[in-house]
């Protein structure tokens, strides 16, 4: 694709470029949420997704909303006032995650890290042999710092120490993009939206919940103190629709989810393992274009870094505010850093979705107009700078 596009590459960490075919869903007549058409695209979404994130027995939660709002899908239905949750903290969504826990009464435990890296299992085992948690949760991405959350050894930490204690994942800027197994892992919660590797427009909350963790809610002693996101109210919604018959709760974001019918069908034809080899590969290549312009990523170690999305430290001479005016000059659309105390330092480029794994020349177009940018704020590529921190 040419720098001469009639409008900018969206090449942020989500939202994200969508296929022609998905914005075609996205733009169908009204449509009733009792239309059989939208009954069938509804059910297969509850059933597409599980296969995205591995389980058999999980069960989708597809509300309208943002990603934000499956914290609160979380919080109100999983805690109870008072009861402890171990937050690892790995940037802005991480403490986000955190104050909405405590919203609904949480005692929340921070375990943070250092911008740039993860918390040692050492340091989680220590904290599950400190307290006894209802929930830990971890984000798989920290959508501030492009950070690599650990979900396998944490979740594995968990039933070695805690095996009652709930596995939360925010996977917003992970899930379709990051390898994770539900069920294998033993996973009770992960936390998406439809904006990022789904691939398609903003506006669908995704929860998908343990067998395991809708006992939790069966078991609690208080009532839900929430009313739009009380998964009682919504699980006979999605039980009825995967069963392809209509029942009403609140209405359903019907073109949203037609073009999330269409995504996931797009991604699914050979399963979710070519989709995740194909963003290690698109990651590898912008990873290598970072260390060809001189600079390193916020993930302070190859192993930290996401396939979703990359965030760079910029040179000590350049802010993001001199660089993202000349990416969108280029075509290209980027993100400026988000990470309290450090935002000005740092950009993020997003490389998920149909960016990743299809032949659009998206990445190299960004690529390219990076390096130019660079060069244009008086930073020539191999040009070598010092860390950040």
């Amino acid at each position: 694709m040419s720098n001469s596009s009639a409008r900018p590459l969206c090449m942020i960490p989500g939202p994200v470029e969508m296929s022609s075919t998905v914005l075609q869903a996205n733009s169908t007549p009204a449509t009733a949420h009792t239309d059989p058409v939208f009954v069938e695209a509804f059910g297969e979404v509850i059933e597409m997704l599980r296969t995205v994130v591995g389980t058999t027995s999980g069960q989708p939660f597809v509300i309208a909303g943002s990603g934000t709002l499956g914290w609160d899908q979380t919080a109100a239905n999983l805690v109870e006032a008072g009861e402890r949750v171990l937050v690892l903290s790995n940037g802005y969504f991480g403490e986000g995650l955190a104050d909405c826990m405590e919203a609904y009464g949480a005692q929340a435990t921070r375990l943070r890290a250092a911008p740039g890296h993860r918390q040692p299992l050492a340091e989680v085992a220590a904290a599950l042999r400190a307290h006894k948690y209802k929930i830990v949760t971890i984000s798989q991405v920290d959508t501030s710092t492009g950070v690599l959350g650990d979900v396998q050894g944490v979740a594995e930490l968990v039933r070695e120490h805690s095996p009652d204690t709930l596995v939360v994942v925010d996977g917003v800027c992970a899930t379709a993009a990051e390898r994770l197994y539900f069920d294998s892992w033993g996973v009770d919660v992960v936390i998406t939206a439809s904006q990022k590797a789904l691939g398609s427009p903003p506006g669908i909350s995704v929860v998908v919940a343990s067998q395991k963790a809708l006992g939790v809610l069966e078991a609690r002693t208080t009532p839900v103190p929430a009313y739009y996101v009380n998964w009682k109210r919504w699980l006979p919604i999605m039980k009825s629709y995967e069963a392809r018959a209509v029942k009403y709760f609140a209405t359903p974001c019907v073109q949203a989810i037609f073009a999330l019918n269409t995504s996931l069908k797009e991604m699914l034809p050979a399963g979710m393992e070519p989709v995740f080899a194909a963003h290690e590969r698109t990651a590898a290549q912008v990873r290598a274009a970072v260390a060809a312009w001189g600079l390193e990523t916020v993930a302070a170690e190859p192993e930290l870094c996401s396939n979703a999305m990359t965030a760079v430290w910029l040179p000590e001479n350049i802010q993001a505010a001199d660089l993202l005016p000349k990416l969108k000059a280029r075509g290209i659309v980027a993100a400026g850093g988000i990470l309290a105390g450090h935002a000005h330092r740092y950009f993020r480029l997003g490389h998920m979705g149909i960016s990743a794994t299809s032949d659009n020349g998206y990445v190299e177009t960004m690529l390219k107009a990076a390096t130019e940018a660079l060069d244009e704020c008086g930073h020539s590529a191999g040009r070598s700078t010092p860390p950040r921190l």
